[in-house]
């Protein structure tokens, strides 16, 4: 018997076998899973009866709330592929991406309502623009019905879920998930699972590569699911006390900040069993305060949106023995092994594996069933990434006899600060538009808060004038906030150049980095 496989097993699992447990937590609000799975159908059944078109693009401006969950399920039981938007994107990039992926409905909270009447001006195929604050929610999933997800109807290999994410070209590319990667997904990380009574505290935004990999596997274990709508360390404190939270994921910046914030020993947080930190760089000292602040299991894990996004994660692997708690410490802040459904080799330049000695270091490339169905309206971006049957991540590492991975570096040029890839492409194209410059380069610079920041090298044109506090008033109209440079170096001489022309980055990049080691997500 062949049943397609799909995230909405997920949910029609969680229904049938723990229906009237408390399943979604979202402010006071709570939702046994009869109850959100019925909140879905009916959500379902009215996009369809509006006028939904299979594999049409039903977009999201939210934060964490039970309404953006019921969209991971409700659009694509109707037929339709979601799409969660990153909120911290910049009026023009929003544009660009809704214009891009043809979207005809945009749902959103009462926070972003200037900004989607922008949008609706600005995207002519936007149609059915919804505030999800606003009574039109609620009436229109009073035009559905409850009805259970026919999941034989599904075609696994259609897509389910659209993620825009930055890429080295600086051009936002859209990862396609099938209903097949998702599903097996999920059940790759339920293989990993060893606690049938968690309770998910959903700290990362369900936007990003780090929190939308999480609510399937959670709905098909029947976590008690709590979404924190914005990270704070006060509410992520509150929310595990009350709800007596078992496990979350973090990336190192969120990490730091419940680290440093004060008033955290006035609350009960002895619930706590598991704390993934991926996203970003960890290291062994991080995840030794983790520990020791919140007396719990914390390890280091390593994905990418194209994924999934886990590949690996850096639990005890049977078999390994740690020589000592600094080897302990060491590997548990690494990228780790990968996931069941999940597997990796690292490759040369010429191709050709490299052995597991510790040393030799390649690309990391990856397969299986998670790895996307390629990139949205891009056929050259995809054939650039996925080639002679893998997915090359250009992320660069070495791994050991035992195949834990460490990543030492990336192919890419991409900043990852506070959990968020910054293509330094994007910010130099940006940087190079104002009319007063020359020449430009943006690195990464090492950052206590943050992990890397953008900083940025400016060449003016003879004659010009420009200040730093002039240049980032241009770059706010162009760029998300969280992409401004927060270095500016202004030089009069032209950058350091390759014999073919090109800016010498690594040596620009060098200047920050002298005596520090930059480290990519673990």
């Amino acid at each position: 018997m062949n049943v397609p496989l799909t995230p909405l097993r997920c949910l029609t699992r969680a229904m049938d076998q723990f229906g009237a447990k408390v399943g979604i937590v979202c402010g006071e609000r709570e939702f046994t899973y009869l109850e959100f799975g019925a909140r879905c159908g009916r959500l379902a059944t009215a996009l369809r009866n509006n006028g939904l078109q299979p594999q049409e693009r039903v977009a999201y401006l939210s934060f964490n709330t039970h309404k953006l969950m019921e969209g991971y399920y409700g659009v694509p039981q109707a037929g339709g592929i979601v799409m969660p938007l990153n909120v911290r994107l910049s009026p023009p990039e929003f544009v660009a991406i809704l214009n891009h992926a043809d979207a005809r409905w945009l749902f959103f909270e009462e926070e972003f309502a200037e900004l989607a009447r922008l949008l609706k001006q600005n995207c002519p195929s936007l149609s059915h623009v919804i505030g999800l604050d606003t009574p039109a929610y609620e009436e229109l999933l009073n035009q559905g019905r409850e009805e259970w997800p026919d999941v034989m109807a599904i075609d696994e290999n259609s897509v389910a879920e659209l993620f825009y994410t930055s890429g080295s070209t600086g051009l936002p590319k859209g990862v396609m998930l099938t209903h097949r990667n998702l599903y097996l997904h999920a059940l790759g990380l339920a293989a990993c699972q060893d606690d049938l009574n968690a309770i998910d505290l959903h700290t990362i935004p369900l936007f990003h590569a780090n929190g939308w990999g999480c609510p399937q596997v959670s709905t098909m274990m029947g976590y008690k699911q709590v979404m924190v709508r914005r990270f704070e360390p006060a509410t992520v404190f509150s929310r595990v006390q009350k709800h007596r939270a078992t496990e979350m994921s973090l990336v190192p910046t969120m990490a730091n900040m419940l680290l440093n914030a004060p008033g955290r020993e006035q609350y009960d947080l002895s619930s706590l069993r598991s704390i993934m930190i991926g996203g970003a760089a960890s290291s062994p000292e991080l995840i030794q305060r983790m520990e020791q602040a919140f007396h719990c299991r914390v390890f280091a894990g390593y994905g990418l949106s194209e994924a999934a996004p886990v590949l690996t994660m850096a639990w005890q692997k049977p078999g390994v023995a740690f020589t000592d708690e600094r080897d302990r410490l060491r590997r548990t802040a690494m990228a780790g092994w990968p996931i069941p459904v999940v597997e990796l080799c690292l490759m040369d330049l010429n191709g050709a594996r490299v052995p597991k000695d510790g040393q030799s270091i390649g690309e990391i490339c990856a397969r299986g069933d998670n790895v996307m169905a390629g990139y949205f309206r891009d056929e050259a971006g995809t054939a650039n990434v996925i080639y002679d049957g893998w997915l090359h991540t250009g992320d660069m590492a070495v791994w050991d006899e035992t195949g834990y991975l460490h990543i030492v570096d990336r192919k890419k040029e991409i900043i990852v600060s506070g959990g968020e890839n910054i293509s330094s492409l994007e910010v130099e194209k940006a940087i190079f538009s104002h009319p007063a410059v020359y020449e430009c380069a943006v690195v990464a610079a090492p950052d206590e808060k943050w992990g890397e920041v953008p900083a940025a090298y400016v060449v003016l044109k003879e004659g010009a004038s420009l200040n730093m506090e002039e240049l980032l008033a241009y770059l706010e109209g162009i760029l998300g906030k969280f992409k401004l440079p927060r270095i500016v170096e202004f030089h009069s001489e032209p950058l350091p150049k390759t014999g073919t022309g090109k800016i010498r980055k690594l040596v620009l990049r060098e200047r920050f980095w002298a005596g520090k080691e930059r480290r990519v997500h673990g």
